[in-house]
């Protein structure tokens, strides 16, 4: 009971809070020094963050003396500590049960940025933190009365990609200059030892090693374990020191151990191995070294693929239900292949895809992932 009646009541709270504050908000401040303390959102998963950073570089390099706070969720903090340009990390997972915790630490800002953030809670934690000024995009929900930008009413399909969803939002709270696509994440040291240590315990130090990412976020997303297991045996026979990442997080080492152990079935290496699942033995400070050391990623719709396409590592990125024209690479696209299928279902099931190996995924060839694979690898050595 307590949770259903949550929401219409902060929802009705602060209806009334807004409609008595009277606090000035002169449109000169934005993009001046009177904007002091800015919170940025973006808690949510990993590649929603990456999409974030280029927004907040344009934040940073508008108001280069304010104090930016970043709200990310508790795993990515680890990951996004020393993120150029952020001055403090605060973690939030976007759920209810953080909510009154994280809305008593967040304190005398002048300006927030949504970036990225579940509602019902990321527009209200942006007001209760003080700020004058709010803003996000889309902002065609109920708590649009709280934002700086309540019109033009825009949804998801008024905005292009991700980033440039998050560059608009930047603009809107004021910021000039540099907008450009690019994503940036920190590049640890403990990250980079992890890994050398890991591939010298494999005698890979000097390995070509292409990196699978079966698993995502939803079941929809996923590109059949069979095809990356098929994929690399034909991979192995025409590039035969290929070895081959799996990489996931802990909740998907399972996963990642089936296909490992498919491929090593499949395309067996003499005197070594051919494959190795690192889910659950890298921490994700480790992935960014990975992903940069690696060839090239296979993946579907992931916060990896974004990752990858940061640390400027090529990517095969697999489409069906999701839109690479809003969530695939976004930028350096000649340096990337994008395979889109049809949606096969109608209508689309999304998040609630009842297939374990979802049809529209299945959709998408062995050989079309061969041969966009070995165009990168044959560019690369040639």
């Amino acid at each position: 009971m307590r949770l259903r009646l949550r929401e219409p009541l902060l929802y009705r709270w602060l209806k009334i809070k807004r409609a008595l504050d009277k606090r000035p908000r002169p449109v000169g401040e934005l993009g001046s020094p009177a904007i002091r303390r800015i919170l940025a959102i973006s808690c949510t998963a990993l590649g929603d963050t990456l999409l974030s950073t280029p927004g907040l570089r344009a934040l940073r390099q508008t108001y280069p003396q304010a104090h930016i706070t970043l709200l990310v969720h508790p795993a990515l903090q680890a990951l996004f500590a020393g993120l150029d340009g952020v001055d403090e990390l605060l973690p939030y997972d976007g759920k209810w049960r953080g909510f009154a915790r994280t809305a008593k630490a967040l304190k005398g800002y002048d300006l927030a940025a949504i970036f990225h953030g579940n509602e019902p809670q990321a527009t209200p934690l942006a007001y209760l933190s003080g700020a004058r000024y709010v803003f996000k995009l889309p902002n065609n929900n109920r708590w649009n009365f709280l934002l700086s930008n309540r019109t033009p009413v825009l949804g998801w399909d008024d905005l292009g990609h991700g980033i440039e969803q998050r560059l608009a939002v930047a603009r809107l709270a004021g910021a000039l200059g540099d907008f450009s696509p690019r994503m940036t994440v920190p590049l640890h040291a403990a990250g980079a030892e992890a890994l050398d240590k890991a591939l010298a315990e494999r005698g890979w130090q000097q390995a070509n090693i292409v990196t699978f990412q079966p698993g995502a976020s939803t079941m929809s997303r996923r590109w059949p374990r069979s095809r990356f297991i098929a994929a690399a045996a034909q991979l192995a026979q025409r590039w035969p020191e290929l070895r081959f990442v799996v990489t996931g997080s802990p909740a998907e080492a399972a996963l990642c151990q089936e296909v490992a152990a498919g491929i090593e079935a499949a395309a067996p290496l003499a005197g070594g191995t051919r494959a190795w699942a690192s889910a659950g033995q890298l921490p994700l400070i480790a992935l960014p070294a990975l992903l940069k050391r690696a060839s090239l990623l296979v993946t579907g719709d992931t916060g990896p693929m974004h990752l990858a396409v940061t640390v400027e590592t090529p990517v095969v990125a697999l489409f069906a239900v999701s839109d690479p024209a809003r969530s695939g690479p976004g930028y350096d696209l000649e340096q990337h292949v994008v395979i889109r299928k049809w949606r096969t279902c109608d209508p689309c099931y999304s998040k609630n895809c009842p297939y374990a190996e979802p049809i529209c995924m299945d959709n998408i060839a062995v050989d079309e992932v061969i041969a966009a694979v070995n165009s990168i690898l044959s560019r690369k050595t040639a």
